[in-house]
């Protein structure tokens, strides 16, 4: 009744920061009664993917030697950059729980997670150390991270329209909390809405990243299914989308408790998780317990597996949930080139322009084609 799949990895970089995990993922699959009748083919089974619970069981630790901290808020300054370390370790499980399929899926996710965080300075860096131009009350969490146990519930809609519309909506609600004396337990509201509209209706990407991502494969997997271990082939057909997203996330703390500062999402260039938004901009540019975050996008296929991406987005941070709004956003534009290669990584080169703080060229490996559902969020 169990198809069980394990992965482990681990990955370097040059400034000496790096990442190790073991992640196993299961699959429940119904005993599936078949009948057969004379001169007749036996009867369908069910199959195994979408409309089966998964589950998720991991450990990882990461430890990175230079992050970017400019301050908290919208109104920090280039000339406040800092940087600091971090080392995280999480040990957790989720489940995502099929609970309806028609005109669409409806999903319940939940997850429970440990989270010990340890913050250290970032010497000989073209910036100073967070701990010489920041305090305890600049950079909550600056001096003491407590453990942390971490909970969330949340709910999800997928659809398909014509095979040409693609919907992707997923609200959740998330509970940290840091036992003792700590004042730093708060809840965190997220709603993320996706839109991709097909341009052609043999268009397979966006169907293909949501098979895999939530159903077959582990991190360092690309296989079609779990019973083809194979990835998908490259193709020729001409593949192209425009999208809409609206990421909005907001964070409460009780009385006396705040939010700690490496637990607060952060725009700009890529964040902790390596997702990019306003490119333009440093990574981690802006950061506060508030976000907001509204892109458009277009991609097309131009020969082969190579193809062109142009994309747009808007957003700001916030102190306080009130201040979150459509108005006085930050705009940024972003273009390049993109390698779309059946079930490896899509590669993309974007140069972004249009933050009044200067240009960005960013080379990202998107990890969503390899099943990067099973690794978990750093914040």
């Amino acid at each position: 009744n169990w198809r069980l799949s394990w992965n482990a990895d681990a990955v370097g970089s040059n400034n000496g920061s790096w990442r190790a995990g073991v992640y196993m993922k299961g699959i429940y699959v119904p005993t599936r009664k078949i009948v057969t009748q004379t001169g007749r083919h036996p009867a369908n089974t069910q199959p195994v993917g979408l409309e089966n619970p998964v589950f998720h069981l991991y450990a990882q630790t990461i430890s990175l030697n230079k992050i970017d901290y400019f301050g908290l808020g919208p109104a920090t300054l280039p000339s406040g950059r800092s940087f600091y370390g971090m080392r995280e370790t999480i040990p957790g499980i989720n489940v995502w729980w099929p609970i309806f399929r028609s005109f669409g899926e409806v999903s319940i996710f939940g997850e429970l997670n440990g989270r010990l965080v340890s913050i250290r300075g970032s010497q000989g860096q073209p910036s100073p150390s967070i701990e010489q131009l920041y305090t305890e009350a600049t950079a909550p969490g600056l001096t003491s991270q407590p453990g942390f146990i971490q909970h969330g519930e949340g709910i999800r809609y997928k659809s398909t329209f014509l095979n040409l519309l693609h919907l992707n909506y997923f609200v959740t609600f998330q509970q940290f909390i840091a036992p003792g004396d700590s004042q730093f337990s708060f809840r965190r509201f997220t709603t993320d809405l996706s839109h991709q509209m097909s341009i052609y209706s043999k268009t397979r990407t966006s169907k293909m990243r949501t098979q895999l991502h939530d159903s077959y494969n582990g991190p360092d997997d690309c296989s079609k299914s779990l019973d083809e271990h194979t990835c998908p082939s490259i193709t020729r057909d001409r593949e192209g989308s425009f999208g809409v997203r609206l990421f909005i996330s907001e964070s409460t703390a009780p009385s006396g408790h705040v939010v700690p500062f490496y637990f607060q999402p952060t725009l700009g260039g890529s964040d902790i998780n390596a997702n990019s938004s306003l490119s333009s901009f440093q990574d981690y540019r802006f950061r506060a317990p508030n976000v907001l975050l509204l892109r458009g996008s277009f991609e097309h296929s131009i020969w082969g597996a190579l193809g062109f991406a142009f994309m747009v987005d808007e957003g700001k941070v916030a102190l306080t949930r009130g201040d979150i709004g459509f108005s006085h956003l930050s705009h940024s534009f972003s273009t390049g080139l993109t390698l779309r290669a059946g079930g490896f990584p899509q590669m993309s080169i974007m140069f972004s322009w249009g933050g009044k703080e200067g240009t960005h060229t960013i080379a990202n490996v998107n990890t969503s084609l390899l099943g990067g559902s099973a690794r978990p969020s750093l914040y």
